[in-house]
């Protein structure tokens, strides 16, 4: 068996399935498998479900090995319900698959589910996950199911026995297959009758439509989930799939499928972990069917597809975590970033090290970085002054990182324009006064107006390291202290202070971006002529 000399989950679980696909089907290429279902946005969240087959998928090509993701598209799932911004006109459609109910207003797609696959598809493509679809629609309505639609309904007896002790009421008669209506398209149906010999069913809708047509013809319906799950990992041969925790509680589709596709289908159900919930940071847990959650595509708006791929990484399934669309995208940059360093002075630790190439590259190659990546939040307080604009960044940045071209910043450039667009509020973006506070300066003490003369004094070193030491020692040197003096609480108050005092005289706030990168954007005679000195 080949094996990796990495020590990470990934590792780990693709010797597993490696092992699980020689005993299984040797010879074969190793399948792992995901599950989409295109009701509404594909939130963020569910993107656990995709990106941890796909490492482990990834982990087994990068050792030579035949693999191939399954994502299944369901998208011939019902329509629920109407998500938060779409016309509420579109109940009418609740009940159908969601390949039959028309795009939301003003789209190119051609249904629903096209629609809100779109986006998905295009995040894959740029976070580097090589996977081969399968919509569920076009399976089930070309007939790939019948046999297995046929046995299910044979040995719905069993199937019963499986899942009745775990209903909530009494079921008079159960049928694991559940079909379309063909007048209204919606499955409010009811299947009165079956005939296991002619495979005649014969079912009736809220409607008031009801019809017998032959199973082992009919291609306008689906098996219930539970039935329709296992059936697949038994179709597919799947090997490895792992499951969000709502599906590990007694007698969920998971527990239940375990025992259904061997008893039922003859196939055996994958290894996989439990995988926790993804949130995002000062959200409640995310719902495709309230509408407006971020979605992977919003990640990618202001964070590197490396970085996105690094937090699933880095953290084992069973393991939640929050992806962050406020302030602490810049302490993220920060790790990103740290860890980047540590990976090059070949100081990483080895799951430190696993995470940051499962990161950065797939099977396929490298993915695309950044040539020259200032540190992130940098280039959100840069952009946030210049208000984007690429004559007063590039002179910032040439001054602060040598930068010569800004192409050489981007995308995380892009990204952090972004997120200062898209995700800090009004009032807090940084607006440098055009005018002097008189009023303010008028105020002072003679201990503040000394404080603000030395920092003019000393602006004509115009380096971030010289403008940091100076915005730091001026209170120091004020406090008869050495520039390399030790920080006391009375020194840390006195340092607040001032720095508060030039946040309010700059941009008129107590805080804002880093004082040595605003004084650098701001510009040396324009500090001094806001600092009225």
């Amino acid at each position: 068996m080949a094996e990796s000399g990495e020590t990470d989950w990934v590792s780990r679980f693709a010797d597993e399935v490696i092992a699980e696909a020689e005993r299984r089907a040797p010879g074969k290429p190793i399948v792992c498998a995901s599950g989409l279902s295109p009701s509404g946005p594909i939130h963020l969240g569910n993107l656990r479900e995709v990106m941890t087959p796909h490492l482990v998928a990834d982990e087994i090509r990068r050792r030579g090995i035949d693999c191939v993701h399954l994502l299944s598209w369901d998208d011939y799932d019902r329509f629920r319900r109407v998500p938060a911004g779409v016309d509420p006109s579109w109940a009418e459609h609740i009940g159908k698959p969601l390949t039959s109910v028309p795009a939301p207003a003003g789209s190119r797609h051609s249904n629903w589910a096209e629609h809100f696959k779109a986006p998905m598809i295009a995040a894959l493509k740029e976070l580097g996950v090589e996977y081969h679809g399968i919509s569920q629609t076009a399976q089930y309505t070309m007939g790939a199911y019948r046999e297995q639609i046929l046995l299910a309904m044979r040995r719905r007896a069993d199937i019963d026995a499986v899942l009745s002790p775990h209903r909530s009421r009494e079921v008079a008669r159960f049928f694991p297959y559940k079909p379309y209506c063909d007048l209204c398209e919606r499955d409010l149906t009811t299947v009165t009758a079956y005939d296991d010999e002619t495979t005649e069913l014969a079912y009736t809708c809220e409607c008031g439509f009801g019809e017998t047509v032959r199973l082992a013809e009919h291609d306008h319906g689906k098996l219930v989930w539970k039935v329709d799950w296992p059936m697949r990992w038994a179709h597919e041969g799947v090997i490895f799939e792992p499951s969000g925790v709502d599906h590990h509680s007694p007698g969920s589709a998971w527990l239940a499928g375990g025992r259904i596709v061997g008893e039922v289908f003859g196939g055996r159900q994958p290894i996989g972990p439990m995988y926790a919930f993804v949130g995002i940071t000062g959200m409640a847990k995310m719902s495709s069917s309230k509408g407006d959650v971020p979605t992977p595509a919003d990640a990618l708006e202001i964070m590197e597809a490396p970085v996105l791929r690094w937090l699933f990484a880095r953290r084992k399934p069973a393991q939640s975590f929050k992806i962050s669309f406020d302030q602490e995208i810049q302490r993220l940059y920060d790790e990103w970033d740290a860890l980047g360093r540590k990976v090059a002075a070949g100081q990483a630790q080895p799951a430190e090290l696993a995470a940051y190439r499962r990161a950065v590259s797939t099977a396929a190659g490298p993915l695309p970085g950044t040539p020259h990546p200032v540190p992130y939040r940098t280039l959100a307080s840069v952009v946030d002054i210049t208000t984007g604009h690429p004559d007063q960044t590039l002179r910032i940045l040439r001054d602060l990182d040598g930068l010569t071209d800004l192409d050489a910043a981007r995308p995380r450039l892009d990204r952090a324009q972004r997120w200062i667009d898209g995700h800090v509020p009004a009032d807090h973006r940084t607006r440098v006064r055009e005018r002097p506070d008189t009023e303010l300066l008028d105020s002072l003490s003679a201990g503040e107006r000394d404080a603000l003369r030395m920092l003019a004094d000393g602006l004509d070193d115009w380096t971030l390291d010289s403008l940091t030491a100076l915005v730091y020692g001026v209170p120091k040197a004020q406090a008869g202290l050495a520039p390399d003096a030790g920080p006391t609480p009375e020194l840390k108050a006195a340092q607040r202070s001032f720095f508060a005092l030039l946040y309010r005289l700059l941009v008129s706030r107590d805080t804002g971006p880093r004082l040595p990168t605003l004084l650098m954007a701001v510009g040396a005679d324009r500090v001094r002529k806001l600092v009225g000195a």
